[in-house]
């Protein structure tokens, strides 16, 4: 090989390498933008987490509600209510109400935003839509749950510690390329429990605490359905629940997971669920897990 032609390949190789990376960051750019948004709040993106785990004080936040459409999207959308009042800390489940009006199924997807963007990094988002993109039958409507609280760290943050109003906004655009197409019929009170759902949500939302097949922070529970509350010999629970004479079932999960504090005071169990419809496939997948046959009536796990 020549010396001239060594020359050459010593600039075309690291200027060929240089292009590839800049395409490699031009295709990724839109994912690491969001994914720097979220992490951050940056431009009022907000956070997600998997359960309320603040204590509440006693600081007021109004939470107003915008919902919009992109054009070429024939949905209807708007939220089911226009603002509510809340504590720092309190966790709030609020709903949003969609319709396809085309005539034929639709996929789309939900951006978001809080404003003032200095709210960003404080609210925390446990359930909502725009996680993945949805779809919705031709015809079909939904209410769509959004389960979230308000860091009271905000009130500590003397660049947002004078908020006492924010707006989060949703626009669903859609879905050029969809992924991980989810179906918004899940949230229909009268669809049947979905133990595979239940299972994704359990990984999601109970794995930090608890297993199957193992005590962790939270008692094992496999084998659930029928036992005896606190009946799980190796597992430290409150006085609360070994006397309170509960017995498992759809009906005592379901009022469990609802409100633990209220329907056992003085029990242990810091976290609620409050969306019926994710608490019916949760107690799906555990009584599938405690190898009861047959399926929760869906009537009856809403109670």
């Amino acid at each position: 090989m020549s010396g001239t032609r060594r020359k050459n390949l010593a600039v075309l190789i690291p200027l060929l390498g240089a292009i590839a990376g800049m395409l490699v960051l031009v295709s990724y750019s839109v994912t690491l933008y969001r994914l720097f948004c979220e992490a951050t709040g940056y431009g009022g993106a907000t956070q997600r987490v998997a359960a309320d785990t603040a204590h509440e004080s006693s600081r007021l936040v109004t939470v107003s509600f915008d919902a919009r459409v992109a054009d070429g999207l024939p949905w209807k959308f708007e939220p089911l209510q226009q603002q509510v009042t809340l504590r720092l800390g309190e966790e709030r489940l609020v709903f949003f109400y969609a319709k396809n009006l085309s005539d034929k199924p639709l996929v789309a997807h939900a951006t978001f935003n809080v404003t003032p963007d200095k709210a960003g990094p404080y609210f925390n988002k446990i359930q909502c839509f725009c996680f993945s993109d949805e779809r919705l039958a031709a015809g079909e409507s939904v209410k769509m749950p959004v389960d979230f609280y308000v860091d009271p760290a905000m009130a500590k943050d003397s660049n947002a510690s004078d908020l006492g109003a924010i707006t989060l906004s949703y626009t669903f655009f859609p879905a050029a390329e969809p992924t991980d197409i989810q179906e918004l019929s899940r949230f229909d009170p009268a669809a049947p429990p979905d133990a595979k759902r239940g299972a994704a949500l359990f990984a999601e939302r109970c794995s930090a605490c608890h297993a199957i097949d193992r005590n962790m922070a939270g008692p094992m529970l496999g084998g659930v359905f029928g036992r005896p509350a606190g009946a799980v010999a190796t597992y430290p629970y409150s006085d609360a629940l070994k006397q309170s004479k509960l017995t498992w079932g759809i009906d005592t999960l379901d009022r469990w997971l609802a409100n633990p504090h209220q329907f056992v005071p003085g029990s242990k169990m810091p976290i609620r669920v409050l969306d019926p419809n994710t608490r019916r496939d949760l107690i799906a997948y555990l009584k599938m897990q405690s190898g009861v046959t047959g399926h929760p009536v869906a009537a009856e796990a809403r109670r």
